[in-house]
């Protein structure tokens, strides 16, 4: 029994703690759980990527993010699906515009101020004033580039409508070929 007790006095000041050194800061406290899989790959690295390993760990022992509330992904598609589907009725159902019922649409919205309208009037009038001088062998360009001023006009006023007036931009964007249609034929620009 001597050599037991003696044996136990023996254990007893090697299982004594042992303080962690002062400027090494605490490991912040970890769930069990969690800290399980963290620290499994930070053994089987190396010596020196182990201390990395060891930084990191916490970051991935995080829980994850609830994820905010959405419509299952079967249900957007349906509600896109609503949206797009009248675009296309009403573009046929609205037939294109020729160049009087624009000039008329222009005149009768009151989203565009006056001053805006007559600039507007003003660079439609130059326009066809230079088809009328192309078609009369006056004006020494080519139909490609009537088709980039058109273009570029045809632009200035989509921007200016797009919000102010979507209804009337939609309907110009749908005529543009159309309207381009009756400028770039002589015969019938020539029964506007």
């Amino acid at each position: 029994m001597p050599s037991t007790s003696s044996a136990a006095s023996k254990v007893a000041p090697s299982v004594a703690p042992v303080e962690p050194p002062r400027d090494v800061p605490p490991a912040p406290s970890v769930e069990p759980s969690a800290a399980a899989p963290a620290t499994a790959p930070a053994a089987a690295l190396p010596s020196g990527a182990g201390q990395d390993a060891a930084v990191t760990a916490p970051s991935a022992a995080k829980p994850p993010v609830a994820p905010t509330t959405r419509p299952p992904p079967a249900a957007a598609p349906a509600a896109k699906a609503n949206v797009a589907t009248p675009s296309p009725a009403t573009a046929k159902a609205s037939p294109p515009l020729d160049l009087k019922s624009l000039e008329t649409r222009l005149k009768a919205t009151e989203r565009i101020g006056v001053f805006t309208k007559l600039a507007l009037k003003n660079q439609v009038d130059d326009l066809l004033d230079q088809f009328r001088a192309y078609y009369g062998g006056k004006l020494k360009v080519t139909l490609t580039e009537l088709r980039q001023r058109y273009d570029l006009l045809v632009l200035k006023v989509l921007a200016l409508l797009q919000d102010a007036d979507p209804p009337l931009a939609q309907a110009i964007a749908s005529s543009r070929e159309a309207i381009w249609g009756i400028l770039s034929d002589r015969a019938k620009f020539a029964s506007v």
